[in-house]
């Protein structure tokens, strides 16, 4: 068996964990080729020690000096690169095979399509790269022969029970419709006048999975779907009336897929992204993961919901940045981006995440979106606008 070589962006968040927990099942199938963070040097060194990295990558160089420091009281010999340049670097090695891209937000766009134009097999979790240059990575992918795999639990569960040439057109391969489930987050059930005196901590306990703060924070707007939406209209060449959502709080149900036949094809599994992780690492194969077993015996029910529109306004939002294109998706994403950590640090409440988003949709341009650079200038203005609609605020 050849071993295949991985790097992970964003090793030290959520899924890079999960990631590693999954490799270190399998030392005879994988070996970690490089492993990057933006400013965790110390779990970034011991990971690095741990699964032997060749390479050890930190978003700002003014921390590379200190990271070499780390390493050498390790004895670790991984060699240190820095900068949003070394990111891509590593992400195109001859070396590396696949591509975990984790980084969570914007700031994974670049090495995540530098990967792709380089015909890496890309095992795609940081969903922000899809909906922001969606058009940019089908292109890339169908000129490199880039094998795209989503991570998120949600995408991967529809590429589970889609049909291989589903890239032909939905309606060709027979499928009516794409349905993403949600978990509705801790908030499903709470009064909405309750709402108002959210706090960080109370938003980033999600009732199910186990993520880090920006993206529980979205899971509790459902901003998240609102971006798993745009993201499945370009991994699956979907059009908007072929999406819809539905809550279904146990989180057992992934996703599904209707078909033109009346069968509704269901992926299932406990919450735990080490099973769309070991997917996506194996595809089309099969391998450990490492998860406790489904039994549905033990499940007293299974709910669905048709999602609150009024309660999570998101959704809607999502629906129409769909409907716009062009760099509308640039504004969505980087306008939530802000107000979410806004939030996070005490400067807006809950209520007025969604409310920052629309505002900032308003007074954003609309544009077409031709290359990285004008993604990259769309995000860059839409967070000076926010950035302005956020103080008005505070």
């Amino acid at each position: 068996m050849i071993s295949q070589g991985i790097t992970i962006l964003g090793s030290t968040g959520s899924i890079g964990e999960s990631t590693l927990k999954v490799l270190a099942l399998h030392p005879d199938r994988y070996h970690v080729v490089a492993l990057s963070a933006h400013s965790n040097i110390a779990r970034l060194a011991a990971q690095c020690q741990q699964h032997q990295a060749r390479y050890a990558v930190i978003s700002d160089k003014a921390m590379a000096a200190e990271l070499r420091a780390a390493l050498h009281a390790l004895n670790c010999t991984a060699e240190v690169l820095a900068g949003r340049d070394a990111l891509s670097a590593v992400a195109c090695l001859d070396e590396t095979d696949a591509v975990m891209a984790a980084i969570v937000g914007a700031a994974g766009l670049e090495p995540t399509l530098h990967a792709a134009q380089n015909g890496k097999r890309l095992l795609l979790a940081n969903k922000e790269s899809m909906v922001i240059a969606g058009e940019l990575f089908r292109k890339a992918a169908a000129e490199h022969g880039t094998t795209i795999i989503p991570v998120d639990s949600e995408h991967n569960a529809l590429f589970q029970v889609l049909p291989e040439n589903f890239n032909r057109g939905l309606a060709q391969v027979g499928v009516e419709q794409l349905i993403l489930t949600a978990s509705g987050g801790p908030f499903l059930h709470t009064e909405r006048s309750a709402l108002k005196d959210i706090t960080p901590a109370q938003a980033c306990n999600h009732p199910n999975w186990d993520m880090g703060r920006k993206i529980s924070v979205d899971s509790a707007t459902l901003m998240n779907k609102g971006l798993e939406i745009i993201e499945a209209r370009w991994l699956f060449n979907a059009r908007p009336e072929q999406i819809a959502v539905i809550i279904h709080p146990q989180s057992i149900v992934h996703s599904m897929v209707a078909y033109r036949d009346g069968s509704v094809l269901a992926q299932l599994g406990m919450p735990d992204m080490r099973t769309p992780i070991a997917h996506a690492l194996a595809w089309p194969r099969r391998i450990e993961a490492g998860v406790a077993r489904l039994n549905l015996a033990d499940m007293q029910k299974l709910e669905f919901y048709q999602p609150d529109l009024e309660r999570f306004p998101g959704l809607g939002l999502a629906f129409h940045v769909l409907e716009a294109g062009g760099n509308a998706p640039v504004t969505f994403n980087a306008a939530n981006e802000c107000a979410v950590e806004a939030f996070l640090h005490n400067r807006i409440g809950f209520l007025q995440i969604p409310s920052v988003v629309s505002t900032a949709m308003d007074s954003c341009k609309q544009g077409k979106i031709g290359s990285l650079d004008e993604v990259l200038e769309y995000d860059r203005l839409t967070r000076e606008v926010t950035g302005r609609i956020i103080d008005s605020l505070v």
